[in-house]
């Protein structure tokens, strides 16, 4: 398939694309760096499948997650409770639905607490252990709790969308924009499995946008859905220049190869302009990183050119070291 790169104007143009291309694929999963404007195009996709009360897009990005917000006691500090959006067509036909019963096995793969839905107020009271009566005590979760709850409150609505359930047969498309941004490397790839065995028992009945920042989740996901799906997958690298509106996609495979190129670009565009801040510094340091590493060399310093006469040379090769460990203190 070929890699060039194609232009779009703005985010309307390229979420028109990805629509004209689900029409002949099941799954498209794009690679884009965090600013670049992933979630704005979720809702770009979003809005063009809207027309008068009617829409068609199940999606999840930042904008799902604040349907969720806590009730934190203050005048009592005793019950903490997270309340939702009833507003929101996402809670469609909540209450006899029984959602406990489709999230609790979900959340089980991923955290050791439990909760209850409160149908008339419209909250979630999470808690680990009970008192004497039985009755729950309430917490407050983690925000990488709260999230992963979040999620798999999103993953028993997709199923409910997936399996037709009347309350979502508007769904045409699922969206998910980085269902990962507060998880570790072990539940990122939980998660990307999950997920692809999701789309794939689908089997294409709804079709589904995957869009990360994180390169192993991608891979994951790419590799999921490409081994008995191939012909189905339509993966893509987003990029933009910063400041110009401009997009491009560009073809890609299991891992974002072009993805380093889009680093080195804004490292050259911060040389010629003068406006250097930490993050580039970050962004030099994995490439380096990654260079090293592809070379078989132990040190990103072997990547960096010295002068026979340069006095840092020793701090180069020393900088990535571990700090010396301080010898332990007696005890008197």
């Amino acid at each position: 398939m070929s890699n060039k790169e194609v232009p779009f104007d703005n985010l309307d143009a390229v979420a028109k694309e990805l629509r004209d291309k689900l029409n002949d694929k099941k799954y498209i999963l794009l690679f884009a760096y965090n600013g670049i404007g992933k979630t704005r195009l979720s809702m770009a996709f979003k809005d063009l499948g809207k027309h008068d009360d009617a829409r068609d897009t199940l999606y999840f990005n930042a904008f799902t997650e604040d349907l969720f917000n806590w009730d934190n006691d203050l005048e009592n500090d005793a019950k903490r409770v997270l309340r939702l959006n009833h507003d929101s067509r996402f809670f469609a036909g909540m209450e006899v639905l029984e959602m406990e019963s489709r999230i609790s096995p979900l959340l089980g793969q991923y955290a050791d607490f439990d909760f209850y839905i409160d149908y008339e107020a419209w909250e979630i009271t999470f808690f680990r252990n009970r008192d004497e009566n039985s009755d729950p005590l309430p917490i407050k979760v983690s925000r990488g709790e709260e999230n992963i709850f979040v999620w798999c409150f999103f993953l028993a609505v997709a199923q409910l969308a997936i399996d037709g359930q009347e309350a979502y047969n508007w769904v045409k498309f699922i969206y998910i924009d980085d269902p990962i941004s507060s998880l570790d490397d072990n539940n990122a790839i939980a998660v990307a499995c999950h997920l692809a065995g999701l789309l794939k028992n689908a089997n294409g009945q709804i079709k589904s946008i995957i869009s990360s920042h994180h390169a192993l989740f991608f891979n994951v996901i790419w590799n999921g859905l490409h081994e008995k799906r191939k012909k189905d997958l339509q993966p893509y690298f987003l990029n933009s220049k910063k400041g110009s509106g401009n997009y491009t996609l560009r073809y890609t495979n299991n891992t974002p190869f072009f993805h380093h190129v889009a680093l080195l670009t804004q490292l050259l565009e911060a040389a010629e302009t003068d406006q250097i801040y930490t993050y580039h510094f970050n962004i030099l340091r994995s490439i380096l990183e990654k260079t090293a590493v592809f070379h078989g060399f132990s040190n990103f310093s072997a990547c960096i050119k010295q002068d026979k006469d340069d006095e840092d040379g020793i701090l180069y090769g020393r900088i990535r070291r571990f700090p010396a460990k301080k010898a332990p203190i007696k005890q008197e």
